[in-house]
């Protein structure tokens, strides 16, 4: 340490070398000081990863002219001939209007000072008209708007940053909707790795009638098992979404977490699940992979992509239940390469069974044959059911408040915050597949009079779990938050405004500990599922 008197001199002497550099001269006797180093790029923050382009970026101008407001006149649909682009490529618009003439506003969403959105560009109007028909390849139920005119065309910037972005498509009378476009950049590092969930968002799109969930027409008689006969067997991303005036439940289950992530500056990246799986190596490239909301629907390059990078020491984070129920794979469509989403929901349809590798054949669930995996391998617990319609959402218990979770708050366990788990839920379930670091970080009593589960009763309820397991060789961690509530209740379906906040305070607790590298070097997991009451619950 540097006594008063020397810190004098120590500044003296540096003042003096500054103002003969500055004069283009050496200091007598001096060592030449070091050249300037720039700023670090990225630094760490209580939040997790910041990124100072990150920071800038959110420090544009903001805007709320992305929404739209209640139910617009008319019809206004589209979509774009890819779910993802780079900069520079060259995207395809489809849209159907009732409107004389139309354009599209592309707004990138994220915090800028809490308006959610910037506007990056905006088209000329073009001539608006009234699509024909969408096709329908009748052997697989898919409806694919192929019959459709490009109505405009446009590069996406080629300073744009990766993101997900809306295209507002706006009429003249007013029409509106939107489109949903995830810029990425193949080359990032970023510390973060955002999936959106294009496999999900296109296997519950009932545009056209029928999706893998359900279709138009009668079944065969006495038929009334699950799945349903008459879904889709193949659905395709060339056409406009049904639900979300065509952003799907983006502004649901991943808006918020972006949004929360900008706020403070996060160093993160974007790409889609059909990305990923053309990509599977990009998982690697990032210290965590953030699966969003309700991300059910995977493919096998995705999951070995994803499996591959945890090996490496990249950790994961579902925030959402129910993922990796399903299992898809990409084809070929009428418009081009990996535009068709291929589920079966049934091996024995699949035409792929029997021909090559099973790890493509689409049975009903990943644990079904002839894949027979059970996604507790990776996610540490099992889709259990979801929390009936209508219901209240149960509050989120801790059963073990883990330092690293609940610092820089009061929480600790039996501590609840009201309103998180509805919807899906996952449950931990003793199998040979468990991990066997796996430590239950929350645990949430949910009533069985108001939960569909097939996961087992205890004393009236079922459990609902928050977990966190810890790879010891890579030292990569996996935690789940057990709820497709999780994102949503971070602001949009918060119970209380100070549930959000808490919520929001856990989550970027959560970001830090998986931004900062391997999370079981710093926080291994401590194994506790044997402490677990009621017994198995």
């Amino acid at each position: 340490m540097r006594t008063a008197r020397g810190w004098r001199h120590w500044v003296a002497r540096a003042v003096a070398a500054t103002a003969v550099a500055a004069a283009g001269l050496a200091a007598p006797g001096a060592t030449p000081a070091p050249a300037a180093r720039a700023p670090s790029a990225t630094f760490p923050s209580p939040f997790g990863v910041v990124s100072r382009a990150m920071l800038a970026e959110n420090r544009l101008p903001g805007t709320t002219a992305w929404r739209i407001a209640g139910t617009p006149p008319g019809l206004m649909e589209g979509f774009a001939n890819t779910d993802a682009a780079t900069p520079g490529q060259l995207v395809t618009l489809y849209v159907s209007t009732n409107a004389p003439t139309w354009h599209v506003e592309v707004y990138r969403m994220g915090w800028y000072q809490g308006t959610g959105g910037h506007r990056v560009w905006s088209s000329s109007s073009v001539a608006g008209h009234v699509q024909p028909p969408c096709a329908v390849l009748a052997a697989t139920r898919t409806t694919v708007c192929d019959t459709w005119s490009a109505g405009l065309r446009f590069h996406v910037g080629a300073t744009w940053p990766s993101g997900d972005y809306l295209l507002k498509l706006v009429g003249s009378g007013r029409q509106a909707s939107y489109v949903l476009l995830t810029v990425w950049v193949p080359t990032s590092t970023a510390t973060y790795l955002l999936v959106s969930r294009t496999l999900t968002e296109q296997g519950w799109n009932t545009f056209g009638g029928a999706d893998f969930y359900q279709g138009t027409g009668p079944c065969a008689p006495g038929a009334s098992t699950y799945p349903p006969c008459n879904r889709a067997y193949a659905v395709s991303i060339d056409r406009p979404q049904a639900i979300g005036l065509g952003a799907s439940d983006f502004l649901t289950n991943e808006f918020p977490l972006v949004s929360l992530m900008e706020r403070h500056g996060l160093d993160a990246t974007y790409v889609t699940d059909i990305t990923l799986t053309e990509h599977p190596g990009l998982a690697s490239h990032h210290r965590a992979v953030l699966s969003l909301g309700h991300d059910e629907t995977w493919t096998a390059p995705e999951l070995f992509g994803v499996e591959a990078a945890q090996r490496r020491g990249v950790n994961v984070v579902f925030f959402g239940a129910a993922a990796l129920v399903r299992h898809a794979r990409l084809a070929a469509g009428p418009m081009g390469p990996n535009t068709l989403i291929v589920d079966y929901r049934d091996s024995a349809l699949d035409p792929l069974n029997g021909h090559g590798s099973p790890w493509q054949v689409t049975g009903n669930t990943w644990a079904a044959p002839p894949t027979n995996w059970s996604a507790t391998s990776l996610v540490g617990e099992l889709y259990a059911g979801y929390v009936l319609p209508g219901q209240t959402p149960a509050p989120l218990v801790l059963f073990d408040a883990a330092p690293w979770l609940v610092r820089g708050t009061s929480l600790h366990r039996g501590s609840s915050i009201p309103g998180i788990y509805d919807s899906d839920i996952d449950h931990v379930v003793a199998s040979a597949a468990t991990p066997p670091t796996l430590q239950v970080l929350g645990h949430s009593p949910i009533p069985l009079s108001e939960t569909y589960t097939n996961q087992g009763a205890w004393g009236g309820y079922t459990y609902g779990d928050l977990t966190y397991h810890t790879d010891p060789t890579s030292g990569a961690g996996v935690i789940d938050t057990g709820t497709t509530n999780w994102i949503c209740a971070l602001s949009t379906c918060a119970a209380t405004p100070a549930a959000g906040a808490l919520l929001s305070h856990l989550t970027t607790n959560i970001l830090a500990l998986v931004g900062a590298g391997p999370a079981g070097r710093v926080a291994p997991a401590v194994p506790n599922v044997a402490q677990v009451v009621p017994a198995g619950s």
